[in-house]
């Protein structure tokens, strides 16, 4: 009997728990033959990147390199970007790789797999907007994140340098989107700005205007109302204009055109408004798919249409008994990434498979050093408790160890922990180039 071959595209939050955990159990005894596909060489949590985008965190040193990571852990990974799929061959596609300078690095490869986990995640949707996808920024990777903190670092030099001729400055930043990435890039835009400050630039947090334009009637819509009160109020604090019910039609270099006739005056522009899978699943060599292009799943996590491809995260969409479908989270990914070792492990002892059942941890918001506000344990009281200041803060980076728990295991991370307070030390606190 062959060694089954175990390919999972796609190394986000849940990907790369997964096949963490299954190289850890299978690869390294020789049980399985595990593989990981993504078209990035690191891995950088994507809650994050908000911070990589304002100089909060330094991509640099809080990236995991897939091939070492997988050196270490028991399997093989794979440099690319999946393309396409065949079923009946049970075989996926990865695209060529290309440089810079556009030279291959590598050819078009296919990869063959016994199961076949989905763990793409999502990205940014901006639903056709006319001047989008050519005006805006978006924050769906770390290039995007780096990028950003790039073009915002020299418009603060160039600000900057104005305001020691004398010449009155103003920096107007649009933001569409009020979810968490929004309100949170929001936050950590003013931070940056007063640390900046103190480094020496001449531009003051009241030299920053900061709008959040949201289509929907408040802001963090997916979450309780208490908690968007909440951060309205905080953000109120830092002068952060919030427009409700205000829909973009169109982009352009200068700002932002509303559905009202309105014009909101942008010098950046940032679009975190809507998620969706990315475009080359939709209707995948028959698979179903939403309109957003997610697969449809089962209860078990496996597709509606082939038993051996499962899907998890952003790019599932999985019914609930209620009738529900399981929220686009970061909590989600790591629950999903769970239910699948565990599904996987019974499909090769030949034990049934278990349904996956959501549970809601609650939900938090870091408006960097300002405030963090959410609720927890929803799912385990019937009713949500409100925290915010410094034990929502102490939860919120919670989360991150226990991400980083999976991956690396206590030890490890203890380490990481021990190294991050040492440059908290003798390292700035905003990365400045």
């Amino acid at each position: 009997m062959s060694i089954p071959k175990i390919v999972v595209v796609g190394g986000g939050a849940g990907g790369l728990e997964l096949v963490t955990r299954l190289g850890n159990a299978l690869g390294k005894k020789k049980r399985a033959v595990v593989h990981l596909v993504d078209c990035n060489p690191t891995h950088l949590w994507k809650p994050l990147l908000h911070e990589v985008a304002t100089g909060s965190m330094d991509s640099g040193i809080d990236e995991i390199s897939y091939r070492s990571h997988a050196f270490y852990h028991g399997f093989t990974f794979h440099l690319g970007k999946m393309h396409s799929l065949d079923r009946q061959a049970r075989t996926i596609s990865l695209a060529p790789m290309h440089d810079a300078r556009g030279d291959e690095i590598s050819p078009e490869r296919t990869l063959a797999y016994d199961y076949l986990v989905l763990a793409l995640g999502s990205q940014t949707n901006d639903f056709g907007t006319p001047g989008a996808a050519e005006y805006c920024a978006f924050l769906d990777s770390r290039q995007q994140a780096d990028l950003f903190h790039k073009n915002l670092i020299n418009t603060y030099l160039r600000l900057s340098n104005q305001a020691s001729e004398g010449k009155p400055v103003v920096l107007n930043i649009g933001i569409v989107g009020a979810g968490a990435t929004g309100v949170e890039l929001a936050a950590e835009l003013h931070n940056t700005t007063a640390l900046l400050s103190a480094y020496g630039l001449k531009l003051a947090p009241e030299n920053l205007k900061v709008t959040i334009i949201e289509a929907g009637p408040r802001v963090l819509p997916a979450l309780p109302t208490r908690i968007s009160n909440a951060v309205v109020e905080e953000l109120g604090k830092l002068n952060i204009e919030i427009k409700t019910n205000t829909k973009v039609t169109k982009v352009t270099d200068k700002g932002f055109e509303t559905g009202d006739g309105d014009f909101i005056t942008a010098d950046m522009r940032v679009w975190a408004a809507g998620v969706k899978a990315p475009d080359f699943l939709q209707g995948i060599d028959g698979l179903e798919t939403t309109r957003n292009n997610q697969v449809e799943v089962l209860p078990s996590l496996q597709a509606t249409k082939d038993d051996r491809i499962f899907a998890i995260g952003d790019c599932a969409s999985c019914p609930q008994p209620n009738g529900s479908k399981v929220p686009p989270r970061a909590q989600s990914a790591h629950q999903m990434a769970s239910h699948v070792y565990i599904n996987l492990r019974h499909l090769l002892a030949n034990k049934p498979l278990k349904s996956y059942i959501y549970k809601d941890h609650g939900s938090l918001v870091s408006l960097s050093r300002y405030s963090t506000v959410g609720n927890l344990m929803g799912n385990l009281t019937g009713k949500s408790m409100m925290i915010e200041g410094r034990i929502a803060r102490f939860v919120y980076i919670s989360l991150y160890r226990l991400h980083q728990i999976a991956l690396h295991g206590y030890i490890k991370t203890a380490l990481i922990m021990f190294s991050a307070r040492i440059n908290k030390i003798i390292r700035p606190r905003l990365k400045l180039h």
